[in-house]
């Protein structure tokens, strides 16, 4: 059975050890678009700037990728990335704007997106800026393709 699919903006976020990266959709569900990187922040300044883009958008719900090993087990990235998934679910609580949050298998995105804006001719160090919104990207545009072919 497919997944009932509502329309709205969704949210995807890559979180990586020191930026995270975030794209957002058309409210169709249609096409994700890259948005930010946001740099990591002890005293969770990314957090905060990340849940006043959801609220800003209006998100109908987040996408979080889940960077598993190439065997499909989970590491010390995907304790971190749902650590980071709880915090953000507690932060929206606190401004009062609970947002439903999934979880979406993302190995390789960032390998991917990496090796994909190399064959577009952005230079590395441009690359280390966006690469993460690229991989927020294909995490989030997996997540619609999913809801629209009722597969995943």
């Amino acid at each position: 059975m497919a997944e009932q699919s509502s329309r709205g903006v969704r949210v995807g976020v890559d979180v990586g050890s020191v930026r995270v990266g975030v794209a957002a959709s058309d409210p169709d569900g249609l096409l994700a678009t890259p948005v930010v990187t946001l740099r990591r922040e002890r005293a969770g300044a990314d957090l905060d700037a990340l849940a006043e883009l959801i609220v800003e958008y209006g998100a109908v719900e987040i996408v979080v990728g889940l960077p598993r090993t190439l065997r499909g087990q989970d590491g010390k990235a995907v304790a971190a990335a749902r650590d980071y998934a709880t915090r953000l679910t507690r932060t929206l609580e606190r401004v009062g704007a609970p947002v439903p949050l999934v979880f979406v298998d993302e190995r390789l995105t960032s390998v991917t997106a990496n090796r994909q804006l190399a064959e577009r001719g952005v230079r590395s160090r441009h690359r280390r800026s966006v690469v993460d919104q690229a991989a927020a990207v294909a995490i989030l545009q997996a997540r619609l393709d999913a809801l629209r072919t009722g597969v995943g």
